[in-house]
């Protein structure tokens, strides 16, 4: 099993990173074979500060030869807040993709959901309570990836667009 570390700031340090405050936690991408790497954290409890576009961001930093992109997916686990405040993205150089954008429509408090490229399957509305499920599309579609180089840093973000609820970053996965 490999595994190649990635950096990850410290919110205590006061950094700020794209904007964010930088969010805490050891994050490594790990080998699951045959060239499938991970980089998750779990456990977080990193509060998403509300009603500011600064937001919280995490980087991770990934170096191996001869890889290139091919179907990603991305875990969120959120709880709280107001669905419907919450812009996420996920980017890699100069690609960037859109992950949860505000939306009027979507309602509740707190999501556990699996983005997967291709999915066709938006995020559906809650009537009060969390999103949870897998095979969901992204806001923008995660197969604008393939084929990328997946050297170098990348940059999961988050922000609450809206006052009034404050959502909490519990554990996240790219896959």
């Amino acid at each position: 099993m490999k595994t190649f570390q990635c950096l990850v700031m410290a919110v205590a340090a006061g950094v700020i990173l794209n904007g964010g405050l930088a969010a805490r936690g050891a994050i490594s991408f790990t080998d699951n074979g045959g060239g499938n790497y991970t980089a998750s954290d779990s456990g977080l409890g990193q509060v998403i500060p509300d009603n500011t576009p600064a937001g919280v961001a995490y980087s991770l930093n990934f170096g191996a030869t001869g890889l290139n992109i091919s179907d990603v997916s991305v875990t969120l686990n959120l709880s709280g807040g107001y669905n419907g405040d919450l812009y996420a993205y996920l980017a890699n150089g100069s690609q960037l993709v859109t992950l949860l954008n505000p939306s009027a429509t979507l309602s509740g408090a707190g999501f556990n959901v699996t983005f997967v490229e291709g999915a066709g399957n938006p995020i559906p509305t809650s009537g009060g309570g969390g999103i949870t499920g897998s095979g969901y599309t992204a806001y923008t579609d995660l197969a604008v990836l393939n084929g990328a180089d997946p050297n170098g840093s990348w940059t999961l973000f988050f922000a609450d667009t809206s006052p009034g609820d404050t959502a909490t970053l519990n554990s996240f996965s790219v896959n």
